[in-house]
């Protein structure tokens, strides 16, 4: 048998653009064989879903799954909306949840787990549906949540189906009460964490960096009104409970009634929220705007304009 080096895995991942891992295979199942090889990766569809690899995926959906105590979520980005609305994609989201709620939040983790009743891993099965779909996709990121005496509420926001949708929500929550009643509080707390977006549990959870920013914006303002220091320190403390207001969600008014806050409400039920993790699909990825299609089709066919 001709041996592969790591010569030969350059080139071939050169010509094909298809992943290190896979040039090597292509490469031992076919003895070395250059030709050989890039014929073998085309049959696997591995080189035509590496050219799709670098355009922009911000779309797609967030699956969430949940097990007694525990409850994991994951953020799996396609090029187009269409996509979203494939069954075979929306069926791999659901399974990659499933994998998160087994392995953890780790990505890396999750793409070398086995993916259910394929034979291949997730990340080779992600490379089999580009290259069936025809569009770059990335499994983004995962969150898992557990809670030793309570339960992990979950909620989805614009589902296509159980599970699916455009924003996810997990709520960590225990207490005395039964084990139903803390997931109706928790679907509650999950549908006004899409609404209300809050950054932090609670006060000591707000990232100190941000925390400081505030402060310093805020301080600025004040100045600007010729305020001496003193008075400026205790308008940034006003101010500052505000931030936390918009920010924090026990501090946060109760989406569902305008009025409570979501301490109080929480605490009337007896409970205590241990954590959430909140996806919004796409949310912080650049996606290109404006642009001239017309243009960029022309680019593509090498053509001038």
């Amino acid at each position: 048998m001709a041996e592969i080096t790591a010569a030969m895995v350059k080139d071939l991942r050169e010509r094909t653009g298809a992943g290190m891992m896979d040039c090597k295979r292509a490469l031992t199942e076919t003895a070395g064989d250059m030709e050989a090889a890039i014929d073998w990766l085309r049959k696997k569809g591995l080189s035509a879903a590496a050219k799709k690899s670098g355009r922009i995926a911000a779309e797609g959906l967030v699956g969430v799954a949940s097990a007694a105590g525990a409850a994991a979520m994951v953020e799996v980005n396609a090029e187009t909306d269409f996509v979203a609305r494939n069954e075979t994609f929306q069926a791999f989201v659901a399974a990659v949840a499933g994998v998160a709620l087994a392995v953890g939040e780790d990505v890396a983790a999750i793409q070398a787990a086995a993916f259910p009743g394929s034979g291949r891993t997730v990340a080779e099965e992600l490379t089999q549906l580009v290259a069936t779909i025809g569009e770059n996709m990335t499994i983004r990121r995962a969150r898992r949540l557990t809670v030793p005496h309570g339960a992990v509420a979950t909620y989805v926001h614009g589902a296509v189906r159980p599970g699916l949708g455009k924003i996810g929500v997990l709520v960590a929550i225990s207490g005395a009460s039964e084990i139903a009643a803390l997931e109706a509080l928790g679907r509650q707390i999950g549908m006004h964490v899409a609404a209300a977006k809050p950054d932090a549990l609670d006060v000591d959870h707000v990232d100190p960096a941000a925390l400081e920013r505030e402060k310093s914006v805020l301080a600025e303002q004040a100045r600007a009104s010729g305020k001496p220091e003193p008075i400026i320190a205790k308008m940034v403390e006003g101010r500052i409970r505000k931030y936390y207001e918009e920010v924090v969600l026990l501090e946060q008014v109760w989406v569902h009634d305008g009025e409570s806050r979501v301490r109080a409400v929480v605490k009337k039920a007896g409970a205590e929220l241990a954590g959430f993790a909140r996806f919004a699909l796409g949310e912080g990825i650049d996606r290109p705007t404006g642009g001239d299609f017309a243009a960029e089709v022309a680019a593509a066919a090498g053509l001038a304009p």
